[in-house]
Parts: structure tokens; C-alpha cells; sequence
């Protein structure tokens, strides 16, 4: 069935309650001789007479009067409802998805956004954990978490933490088959705690900096993870090096736990960023969420 337009019903609507052809006009923006033919052919249309004219006033027949008391509540549903989305536009609600790797939600995302959030019950956060580059748009999510150096130029990035320092660890137990490696070439002959990337389906490679001289690994050992959780589970079992974020570690350092080894090659560097599409018009709650994360020195 082909879909009316009821633009002529509103104007219908407009003149039944202001009775008058010259008030509705006013406030619809349009000739008055433009309405009149709207309303002339609506009722063509219906095939039954909606008002009563006079020279002094406009009055709906007893059709026109049904026709008002039923549509007139609907059109009245309908302002209210967009009212209600105009107020949402401005009110910090919905979804917000986000795809980061699992340090950077349990370290910073989880920690702010469980401070910030618990003052806006209608913002809703989907955490998607991915070592992956994530592709952002194709997977439809509004905002992605990578490295400073890894964020694509095309996008918009915010800094949501500070620079990042690698460590490389074992337990104690570890040591007592091995000497400590003293530098990264003594990997090699280390058994070492692997993290498998779903991207190309590789291994971390491990990266070190001494002097301005850059050099890269690539370690071999028993276990792969796919999670920094389970890799210093690892760790402290005694299975291994690892090579994890140094605040994920500093706890076990300190408590003996764990052993850090290479500490004048491992530097730092740019820590995590938020990036999004630069065309996204921002809602309220992605924006509030934004500045929630955003690092200030």
C-alpha cells in the first residue's frame, strides 16, 4: 500500500484549533491561499467535508470534529516524543563501544570510567579486549584504545595515559637454572613467556632501547598467551620470562615475587591513546566519556 503523507492532517490539525486560516498559516510558514488548497484537497480526498467557513471563522463539521479529537492526540504523542529525543541529544546516554587491549582497560578504562560513570546511569560501556588493530569503523565501534605510535593518522587521538615502560621478569625460581640475561641477544638461549597477537597471527616482538641504539627480539619459550593476566601467571610459576608493562609488575617486584632483569634497556614510551574517526559527530556521552579518560599531566 503506497504511504500517505499526513502533512496535510497537521495542517488540518493547525486550522481546526486555531480557527482560522491566517493564524495557521503564520504558524505553519506558509501562504494562507497555499493552506486553504491544502485543506480543499485533503477533503477532495477524503471525499467528505472537514470545516465550515464563514467569513469571520473556521469551525470543523461533525466529521472535521471527529477527525480532530482522534488525530489530534497523535500528532500531540509525536511532539512530545521528539521533545523527549531533542532533551536525549543533550543528556549523556547510550552506548558507547570501545576495543583496547586488556592492560590499557584494566589499568586506566576500568579505574576512570568506574569513578566517572557512576553519576550517569544512562550511558552504557561495551569493553571489547583485543590485542588486534582493530579496524574501528568496519567493526562499528566508537572508539578504539592503541600506543601513541600506533594510532593511524587519519584519526583523532587523545592521550588518556602516560608514557609506558616495558620490564622484563621472572620468579626467583626461574634464576636458580639460569643466569640472569644481560642483554637482549642472551634471550635467545632463555625460555621466554610469548604473547600471540590475532593480527597476522604473530608473537610480541620485544623491544628494547640502550643509547639511542634500537634493537628487536624475537623470543621463543614453552608458552603463548593471549593475555598479559595469563602470562604473569606464567611468570610467577617460575615457567619463564616476561615481558609485561612495568606497573602490571611492580607489586610482585616488590614483594619478591618477581625478579626484574634488562632494566637499562627497557625505555620508555608513548603511553595509550583514545582514537576515534575524525567525522564523528559526538554525543554528549562520548564526549563525557573522552574527557573522563583524557590524561592530564
Amino acid at each position: 500500500m503506497q504511504r500517505q503523507n499526513y502533512n496535510d492532517l497537521f495542517a488540518f490539525v493547525m486550522v481546526a484549533r486555531l480557527g482560522s486560516f491566517t493564524r495557521a498559516a503564520a504558524q505553519l510558514g506558509v501562504s494562507q491561499s497555499a493552506l486553504s488548497h491544502t485543506l480543499r484537497a485533503l477533503e477532495l480526498r477524503l471525499g467528505i467535508r472537514l470545516l465550515t467557513r464563514t467569513t469571520r471563522s473556521v469551525s470543523p463539521t461533525e466529521a472535521g470534529a471527529r477527525l480532530l479529537l482522534t488525530v489530534s492526540s497523535r500528532f500531540e504523542e509525536i511532539e512530545a516524543e521528539l521533545a523527549a529525543l531533542s532533551e536525549l541529544r543533550d543528556k549523556p546516554a547510550g552506548t558507547i563501544r570501545i576495543t583496547t587491549a586488556e592492560h590499557a582497560a584494566d589499568s586506566i578504562i576500568w579505574p576512570k570510567l568506574a569513578q566517572c560513570l557512576v553519576d550517569y546511569p544512562d550511558i552504557k560501556i561495551e569493553i571489547n579486549v583485543d590485542y588486534g588493530l582493530t579496524d574501528i569503523v568496519a567493526q562499528r565501534y566508537d572508539a578504539g584504545v592503541r600506543l601513541g605510535d600506533q594510532v593511524e593518522k587519519d584519526m583523532i587521538a587523545v592521550r588518556i595515559g602516560p608514557d609506558l615502560r616495558m620490564a622484563v621478569v621472572a620468579a626467583p625460581s626461574y634464576f636458580t637454572k639460569r643466569a640472569p640475561p644481560q642483554t637482549p641477544q642472551d634471550l635467545a638461549t632463555h625460555d621466554c613467556i610469548n604473547l600471540r597477537l590475532p593480527t597476522y597471527d604473530s608473537l610480541l616482538v620485544w623491544e628494547f632501547e640502550r643509547n639511542n641504539h634500537a634493537l628487536k627480539a624475537h623470543v621463543h619459550g614453552q608458552w603463548a598467551f593471549n593475555n598479559g593476566t595469563a602470562i604473569l601467571r606464567a611468570a610467577l610459576a617460575g615457567f619463564g620470562l616476561a615481558y609485561l608493562p612495568e606497573d602490571m609488575i611492580m607489586q610482585p617486584i616488590t614483594e619478591g615475587r618477581l625478579v626484574a632483569v634488562l632494566q637499562d634497556w627497557c625505555q620508555a614510551f608513548p603511553g595509550y591513546h583514545l582514537y576515534y574517526p575524525n567525522r564523528r559527530q559526538s554525543s554528549p556521552a562520548f564526549k563525557l566519556v573522552v574527557d573522563a579518560l583524557r590524561y592530564h599531566d
